[in-house]
């Protein structure tokens, strides 16, 4: 066995170098050899050695794609990105910026011979761009010293590159102080007021050949998010007039600024929003078409299905277009047109995948017929095409390997460009499957089962947990991951782990994810306990020894399983879980989630505010109950994770820790709380699932 160590971590170390090079060829042929043992268990310290890519970004003339790699630090560090560059040959690859510099929104000059980015310079000095703000950067592809483009204080915070590449433009904020009290909110700056202090944002443009600098739209709106037209004419913008805390759910705008004139047309006025199941919509990923004739955008809710639109320029009005997606396809963001047609390209998920999709000949207020550009049992993360549309690479993950870029060929043919994570062809991976069962009102219900490697029905039923996503809005794909919320090291560690696609998730129709308003803490908890029960049934789960655990929707799901069946789970672990929908609607940053779900506001709907909260029923948990959250946390509100904490210690005399985790906002952010979370989470259900000694 040690001499299959030491082999195995030599061949880490020689893949890692072959990649340096850009022999990818020579990786795969070890592999397919053979000579990559797969003999390391997997443990909770791999989760941070995993490399995540993302913002793809193919060069106009397809030679090459720039892409972000963030990486793990150590200790109270969080994630650091630094920006990198393949060749779309497969034959190099190389790093372009380090230390953690940065690398969002890369961006090609239309020659393929620069990338222009937002980064940090953290050199430490006291003046921008060095002083670790937010700034755009330009680096050559052959590599070098990132230059700086801008040097505003307090940052940029976007910005886009003409198609001639003479022109950047960017967007700085500016604090505004309304009336009234605007006397007494200035002298008291330092403190935080609920509205009336506004952050608003220009635009102002960079001339790349004289370096002249002029504002073009001044700060009297907040804008979260901008597209330059390929003609450079226009700008299109997603805005709202205050930036207070909830004020981009439901009255957001699109608008396009002619950049000549300064006239400013809204294309959704509150007539279009009156006609959606939800005022609460939030409107996000504008993406103009090659002609600047057509700008498509999504619009997305908690508990409906998003939507796509088409607004196309006419000689009077820019009408919209409400674009029909393929059956039973979620969209899942990822908008762009290919090349110079009018193919309308987004990522789908479906079934527990998500793939990349194409709507042909959107034109006219009609479209054409759907394609699958990126297919197979993939979880697409990115993708992006050459100027002409006909080179393609996307970051994918499948059930065996970890992200990484891969050219694409035809919808299933995919040629890998990157081995980001060589360590996981070592691992001993779960036995990962999309499976199925009976929920509420006698839908089919999905899910996503983990087994241990190796593990056969006859072995007989194993230790289990029920893991529950976010959002509700969301879904556990088909994928190996190998994350804080126990996929991929609970099965390592002898568990069966079963992840419900419960009623009002995404990827398996319009109606069975809409469902859910009105229902909740009744229809998914009927699909929870019913996909338990079937474990159960199938012999793969121990009746005695089932756990429960979730975050955010999955730590509420939580605390809602624990009350209904308070037999079915002999251990949880509850994070940032809502436990009263009142005060949720109360402190939380986004209450058109509640609104939605409960159908109304506290006083309108006070029964069905109680009926959704597991607090009023908490006197029926037995269950030892692990209860995490974070200090900072806007979302879901460290108040409900203390609540449940005091009602099962104090008043029930429930088994629980509750651990807070100070300054930490809804997700844990270092390496620190991370691995906190996980080995609690660990020492916990071994505890009261395996039944050792407490640590």
């Amino acid at each position: 066995m040690r001499s299959n160590n030491i082999l195995k971590k030599n061949l880490i170390l020689l893949t890692a170098s072959l990649l340096a090079v850009g022999c990818f060829a020579s990786i795969a042929l070890a592999e397919k050899a053979g000579t990559v043992l797969r003999d390391h268990q997997i443990e909770a310290e791999d989760y941070f050695d995993i490399t995540v890519l993302g913002n793809v970004s193919v060069s106009p003339d397809g030679q090459n794609v720039a892409y972000s790699e963030s990486r793990w630090g150590r200790g109270k560090e969080g994630r650091s990105t630094d920006l990198w560059l393949a060749s779309t040959n497969g034959k190099s690859n190389q790093r372009l910026t380090f230390d953690g510099f940065g690398a969002s929104s890369p961006t090609w000059e239309p020659q393929s011979k620069f990338v222009f980015f937002l980064g940090r310079d953290n050199s430490g000095q006291d003046d921008p761009p060095r002083d670790g703000s937010r700034q755009v950067f330009r680096i050559s592809a052959d590599g070098g010293q990132p230059q700086a483009m801008t040097r505003v204080k307090k940052g940029v915070s976007g910005f886009q590159l003409s198609s001639d590449g003479n022109s950047l433009y960017y967007k700085t904020s500016t604090e505004v102080t309304d009336e009234p009290w605007k006397d007494l909110k200035s002298e008291y700056s330092d403190l935080e007021f609920g509205h009336g202090v506004r952050n608003l944002h220009s635009i102002r443009r960079l001339d790349l050949n004289s370096w002249r600098d002029e504002e073009i739209l001044a700060a009297d709106q907040v804008i979260w998010e901008m597209q330059l037209s390929p003609d450079g004419k226009q700008i299109a913008l997603i805005t709202t007039e205050d930036n207070e805390l909830i004020f981009k759910e439901g009255w957001s705008k699109v608008e396009i600024l002619d950049i000549a004139s300064g006239e400013i047309t809204s294309l959704t006025d509150q007539a279009w929003r009156d006609q959606h199941k939800s005022p609460y919509g939030w409107l996000e990923d504008l993406s103009w078409s090659h002609d600047s004739q057509a700008l498509a955008f999504s619009i997305a809710y908690d508990g409906f299905a998003p939507n796509i639109w088409v607004a196309e320029k006419t000689d009077i009005s820019w009408p919209l277009q409400l674009i029909n997606r393929p059956d039973g396809v979620t969209y899942s963001g990822g908008m762009t047109w290919q090349g110079t047609n009018r193919t309308l390209v987004f990522k789908g998920e479906s079934m527990g995948r998500v793939r990349v999709y194409g709507i042909k000949k959107v034109k006219n207020g009609s479209q054409g017929k759907s394609s699958v550009l990126v297919g197979g049992d993939v979880v697409v993360g990115g993708y992006s095409f050459d100027k002409k549309g006909s080179k393609m690479v996307a970051s994918y993950e499948t059930t065996s390997t970890a992200n990484d870029l891969f050219i694409i060929k035809g919808e299933t043919k995919h040629s890998r460009l990157t081995n980001a994570n060589p360590q996981v062809a070592t691992w001993i991976l779960p036995q990962i499957q999309h499976v199925s069962w009976t929920g509420a009102d006698g839908d089919p219900c999905h899910g996503i089962l983990e087994l241990p490697a190796g593990y056969k029905k006859e072995d007989g039923p194993l230790p289990t947990v029920i893991e529950l996503h976010g959002g509700p809005t969301s879904s556990s794909k088909y994928r190996l991951r190998l994350w804080i919320y126990g996929r991929a090291l609970l099965a390592s560690k002898g568990y069966a782990l079963l992840s419900p696609n419960y009623h009002g998730s995404t990827g398996y129709g319009d109606e069975f994810l809409e469902k859910l308003i009105g229902r909740e803490n009744e229809i998914e908890v009927t699909d929870i306990a019913n996909g338990t029960r079937w474990l159960i049934e199938e012999g793969i789960a121990d009746a005695d020894r089932i756990g429960v655990m979730g975050w955010s929707n999955g730590g509420y799901l939580t605390n809602c399983m624990i009350v209904a069946e308070p037999d079915m789970f002999a251990a949880a672990s509850s994070g940032a879980g809502v436990l009263d929908m009142t005060i949720q609607w109360g402190i939380e940053d986004t209450p058109g989630h509640v609104i939605n779900y409960v159908e109304g506001l506290p006083w309108e709907r006070a029964k069905h505010y109680q009926e959704a909260s597991p607090l009023y029923n908490l006197d029926r948990v037995k269950t030892p109950t692990l209860i995490h959250v974070g200090g900072n946390d806007p979302r879901v509100p460290p108040a409900h994770s203390k609540a449940l904490y005091r009602g099962l210690k104090h008043y029930l005399n429930v088994p629980c820790e509750l651990i807070v985790y100070p300054g930490e906002p809804h997700g844990l952010t270092t390496h620190e709380n991370r691995l906190a979370k996980i080995t609690w989470d660990l020492a916990w259900f071994e505890k009261y699932l395996l039944g050792t000694d407490e640590n």
